[in-house]
């Protein structure tokens, strides 16, 4: 089994279902071999292509026999269980009895891929399977190739496999959050809404628990000195001689003295240890005489509230949240944290929901301003081009975004962030020399600390997304896939100084249509639903709109083709014509995946 070094227990794995005819005498016998070969193939692709978030290659399990009636759909239902199966393909060449061999697990996500060949019915088996699923409100996703194909062919249509991969993608993220934690730090920060948490939420729509502590919890373990302290000696050492520290934008009365700003960077590498034994535990604590704390709290992602109870007092948690949200520290590369500032919670999730279908790392940032064309000639004397044409989107926060954010790691030469094990350590460098760390403004953090500083590199595909919660509706997701973009250096200096430029920027334009939400950038700005958003890197608005769709949150508002939406068969029931009335409809009907 693949081992969990992070959370307790193994991976969910992929349970592949190959179901049969089961008429013997000549019927299941000529067909045992394709049955069971489509599995095999199947379990390859997703072996080959898709990897857990510690790099390992995602694990398939195949039944044992091919299933063609309740009794092997019921073995291998308890071989699955017995295996940590998450989310289940089912593959067939043939006409199958559809009740009889479905699965029939409500909270595991399924898809039924019926092979498109005329020889053998496999597509009447899809349809008659996926209507049984649709009467017995257990939603499943239906794979039908677009060509047909010969009986003998041993190969899986390119179509065929984007959804496979899709679907394993998502499915996988929706295993990988069940029975795992949120840790809230803290308490709501500042009022805002997304910092409260809603146990209900976390609890039906996606299957964790939710754990707290006071942040005095940091300062008792700073006080009393429970963290490992030969790692902190090693971290200071990292600190100090990779990370640069920019200038000090305070004025003179409000700078913080060299000796002040020295404590506040110790107390952040600290605070960096200590969260992070919070989230995962810390076998050293054991070994110092803290077997409770060096338990951990089981935390797939976290939130610190900072804001301002703390920070009034005590140096911001911004390198805390950066270096922790970052695919890199003091001990090497590594899978980010996910650490929401200001204990946003729905943002946290957003977060977790692109790292889980990316592997790689999360910005945080403020939806902070829309720029039109006519106020950035304005104001800066000067024209947007290219990409930025149109206007632009200041996605900016108090520095707690991932370094990856720098856009420093490279593809073919071109700005990526990567999953961690593909990332160099020069990338690594020139990430850290990307970013400057600056005193924090003690206007806004009167006990000091330090902001990550850094501008993002342009021409990125990236996704920004955000999860909102309405009353009387529930959870919501919106989507906007687009590109960063790089302005000419005067003119993001104009711009940025009019804000804070101690921090993090990226400046972002959406892929517009001309329709809705995204009839241009304007109104998808006056359209985002809350003050924050997670930026993943790359075009992943299909795959959240397919994971959206597992755990039954409508979506309302994205940039994504119709012909790439992929939802359960159940959603077309619904209607056809208007896609997004009918996912509501939907995740309206069948409520959350584990109430």
């Amino acid at each position: 089994m693949t081992e969990n070094s992070r959370y307790i227990g193994h991976m969910p794995k992929i349970g592949i279902r190959p179901t049969i005819d089961g008429r013997r005498k000549g019927v299941r016998e000529s067909l045992e071999e394709k049955t069971m070969n489509m599995a095999k193939m199947v379990a390859k692709l997703i072996s080959d292509e898709l990897n857990y978030n510690n790099s390992q290659p995602v694990e398939t399990v195949i039944a044992d026999t091919c299933i063609g009636g309740v009794a092997e759909a019921t073995k291998a239902k308890a071989k699955f269980d017995k295996e940590n199966v998450g989310v289940t393909i089912t593959v067939t060449p043939c006409w199958c009895y559809g009740s009889e061999t479905m699965d029939m697990d409500p909270n595991r996500p399924n898809a039924i891929w019926g092979f498109n060949g005329t020889e053998r019915p496999g597509a009447v088996y899809l349809a008659a399977v996926l209507a049984a699923h649709n009467q017995k409100g257990i939603p499943a996703f239906g794979i039908y190739g677009r060509d047909v194909q010969d009986i003998d062919d041993q190969t899986i249509p390119e179509d065929v496999v984007e959804k496979i991969l899709r679907f394993a993608k998502a499915g996988i993220a929706v295993a990988m959050l069940k029975d795992k934690s949120y840790l809230s730090i803290g308490s709501v920060s500042m009022g805002i809404a997304g910092s409260m948490v809603d146990e209900g939420f976390f609890q039906d729509y996606l299957g964790m628990r939710n754990e707290y502590v006071d942040m005095t919890e940091l300062n008792r373990r700073i006080n009393e000195e429970i963290y490992d302290k030969e790692e902190y000696e090693k971290a200071y050492a990292w600190v100090k001689q990779n990370c640069a520290f920019g200038s000090d934008t305070n004025s003179e009365g409000n700078q913080r003295s060299k000796e002040q700003k020295e404590e506040d960077l110790k107390m952040n590498i600290k605070m960096t240890i200590i969260t992070r034994d919070l989230m995962e535990g810390n076998l050293k604590l054991a070994e110092m005489g803290y077997e409770e704390e060096a338990m951990g709290r089981n935390a797939i992602a976290s939130g610190f509230q900072g804001q301002r109870q703390w920070t009034d007092h005590l140096p911001n948690g911004d390198f805390m949240e950066a270096i922790l949200n970052s695919s890199f520290d003091w001990n090497g590369i590594r899978a980010p944290y996910m650490v929401a500032t200001e204990n946003d919670t729905l943002n946290a999730v957003t977060m977790l929901f692109g790292h889980l279908l990316t592997n790689t790392a999360q910005v945080f940032a403020d939806v902070r301003t829309y720029w039109s064309p006519e106020a950035v000639k304005r104001v800066t004397g000067q024209k947007l081009e290219g990409k930025a044409q149109d206007g632009i989107i200041h996605l900016l926060n108090s520095g707690s975004a991932a370094l990856d954010g720098t856009g420093q790691q490279e593809e073919d030469g071109k700005p990526v962030m990567k999953p961690y094990w593909d990332i160099t350590k020069e990338e690594v460098n020139k990430s850290l020399q990307a970013t400057k760390w600056r005193p924090a403004n003690t206007e806004y953090f009167r006990g000091g600390g330090f902001s990550s500083n850094f501008k993002s590199k342009g021409d990125m595909p990236v996704t920004i997304a955000r999860v909102n919660l309405v009353k009387g509706l529930g959870p919501v997701l919106q989507i906007a896939e687009g590109y960063t973009v790089e302005l000419l250096d005067e003119v993001h200096e104009i711009l940025n100084n009019r804000t804070d430029p101690t921090w993090p920027t990226t400046w972002f334009v959406p892929n517009v249509t001309g329709e809705g939400a995204f009839r241009d950038v304007y109104t998808v700005m006056n359209n985002w639903g809350a003050n924050h958003c997670a930026m993943s890197y790359g075009h992943i608005g299909a795959d959240l709109i397919t994971l959206a769709s597992m755990l039954r949150i409508p979506v309302n508002m994205h940039n994504v083709k119709d012909e790439n939406l992929f939802r359960p068969s159940a959603w077309n029931m619904f209607g056809t014509q208007d896609p997004e009335a009918a996912d509501y409809r939907a995740c309206q009907i069948y409520g959350p995946l584990y109430r």
